[in-house]
């Protein structure tokens, strides 16, 4: 299964948001409709749907990503917690080698910390990344709250040993946090 990640800038209206999540909800390939908390402007909103799928209006950027190890089912995020969406530039010949990292990690840190692993995506390569010999890659993860997020930095945990590892691979990281936005 393919996914699209739809970044979309709204209006200023305070209510944009929830009217955007109503609108698109009910729409068979949409996932999920995150909205910003930090890192991203307060008139962003962003939307994973089923590769394909028509939201009826632009989007400032469109990425096509293909799950790696996760999800492993055509599931939607679940609405609680914070999402961080972390946006790896990664080298591109280190894919395989990122990927393999960040599945030997998670048992450890999803065992230690109040967290869950969504989904590692790699995004289609774009003329950019072939002229650079980079890929991209989308890791979502839902924490508690931020205060987990920050404990799970622990540079001593056994998860995070292996995240400096994969560090080694990283050109570029880019983590903002969001919620979900709950259905009805």
């Amino acid at each position: 299964m393919e996914y699209d990640y739809f970044q979309l800038k709204l209006g200023r209206e305070r209510t944009a948001h929830k009217a955007l999540a109503e609108r698109l909800h009910p729409m068979a390939g949409v996932v999920a409709v995150f909205s910003p908390l930090l890192g991203f402007a307060s008139n962003e909103a962003l939307v994973l749907a089923r590769a394909g799928t028509e939201l009826g209006f632009a989007a400032r950027q469109v990425d096509r990503l293909t799950p790696t190890l996760r999800p492993t089912q055509d599931v939607p995020p679940e609405p609680k917690g914070v999402y961080v969406h972390n946006w790896f530039t990664i080298d591109g010949q280190a894919v395989d080698e990122f990927v393999r990292l960040s599945g030997e990690a998670w048992p450890a840190f999803e065992g230690r910390f109040d967290t869950r692993i969504y989904g590692l995506f790699l995004a289609a390569e774009t003329e950019a990344d072939r002229a650079e010999g980079a890929r991209r890659l989308l890791l979502m993860t839902n924490y508690r709250d931020l205060g987990e997020w920050q404990v799970s930095r622990d540079p001593t945990s056994e998860a995070m040993q292996v995240f400096l590892r994969r560090r080694e691979l990283t050109r570029v990281s880019l983590a903002r946090s969001c919620l979900v936005a709950p259905r009805g």
